[in-house]
């Protein structure tokens, strides 16, 4: 019998996620992860996803399931590894996902660890995706994308290595989210109709700006917004507060649409250029890493995908050395932006991925 530690939001996603794993037989625990350190007087001293209210449906979830249930503190882990990475990220001209580190240093790396010092097998999450067992012992773990492209949440989770795909489980990656509620509110799950969060965890009021605005108020320095000739047409309130592609809120008043083409950290300079400046065919990949382990000896083809909602494109993808890449398109795509994640697919197969970093070509690397 399976020891499983599912960890558990609340929502509908998890709740079934444990429920599932108990008909299965599994011998399950709920933990919920309290993570936003703060005091009460604080405007974002409470995620969204693990709220006093969150937490108190997943313990009603547990009784009515007959599961142990307890409350992990990972405030300061996740301060250190979340917030403050994502703060130090915007400040350094980047545009940051904090899913991707929250998942690679949170839910899988800091709770697989706890998971295995508690002597469980296995650790469950709600996540949209699949993972295929290997079809021999010389073969890997696969991660693939959820049967329901419209949740899927692989694009998240490529950072999963073997012997993390050993361990998890993701019951929900065949189902859909309608046959996800339907199974929930059958099982007579409290959760089954609990709307979904679109908004960043630890931003309840889902404007990010308002963090930086505490959190680091030296990020955000005034200064000059140029053409790409290098001529000023105004001023920016702070490069965190904008990102590649972002056409309104920049003050220039009428005439051409201008885009913001680049942040310039080392100038304090947001600069701006037309459309056909935002479209790019090429960029480099740090901190890459492959679902299989195994660093790739020699080009390959593959599908990118270089934003959560965004449809993954054909390209080629080279290695430089340990850990960067470059990316070539096929057809050129809007707004790649430095910070967020790029992705490779073979087909529904997650490969692999990292950090989009900067432009260029391969010789400057």
């Amino acid at each position: 019998m399976n020891q499983t530690m599912v960890a558990m939001s609340g929502g509908v996603d998890s709740s079934l996620t444990a429920a599932l794993l108990v008909e299965q037989g599994h011998q399950v625990v709920g933990v919920t992860l309290h993570l936003w350190e703060g005091d009460d007087n604080d405007p974002l001293h409470e995620s969204l996803c693990c709220s006093t209210d969150m937490a108190e449906s997943a313990r009603r979830v547990c009784a009515q399931l007959g599961i142990p249930y307890y409350v992990f503190n990972y405030q300061q882990e996740f301060r250190r590894a979340v917030v403050e990475h994502f703060v130090r990220t915007y400040a350094q001209g980047l545009t940051p996902n904090p899913c991707l580190e929250c998942n690679r240093e949170i839910k899988f790396r800091a709770l697989l660890a706890r998971a295995q010092t508690l002597g469980f097998s296995h650790v469950a999450t709600g996540h949209y995706a699949r993972i295929v067992p290997p079809a021999t012992p010389e073969a890997p773990y696969q991660l693939w994308r959820a049967v329901d492209h419209a949740k899927d949440q692989s694009y998240v989770l490529h950072m999963l290595g073997q012997r993390d795909l050993a361990r998890l489980l993701f019951p929900l990656g065949s189902m859909s989210k309608a046959e996800v509620r339907a199974q929930a509110a059958a099982r007579g799950l409290e959760s089954a109709n609990r709307p979904e969060s679109q908004d960043i965890c630890f931003v309840p009021a889902g404007d990010y700006r308002n963090l930086l605005r505490q959190e680091a108020p030296d990020s955000l320095r005034p200064g000059p917004i140029v053409d790409l000739a290098g001529r000023e047409l105004g001023q920016h309130q702070g490069l965190p507060l904008y990102t590649i592609g972002q056409r309104r809120g920049l003050g220039l008043g009428g005439g051409d649409l201008r885009y913001v083409v680049a942040l310039d950290v080392a100038r304090n300079a947001l600069v701006v250029g037309p459309r056909e400046a935002i479209v790019r065919d090429r960029f480099f990949v740090e901190q890459a890493s492959f679902c299989d382990d195994q660093w790739p000896a020699a080009p390959f083809d593959c599908l990118v995908q270089v934003r959560a909602h965004a449809e993954a494109a054909p390209a080629t993808v080279t290695p430089v050395d340990a850990g960067r890449l470059v990316v070539q398109l096929h057809q050129a795509l809007n707004a790649i932006t430095p910070g967020q994640a790029a992705v490779f697919y073979a087909a529904e197969r997650v490969l692999g991925g990292g950090m989009i970093m900067r432009f260029g070509d391969v010789e400057d690397a």
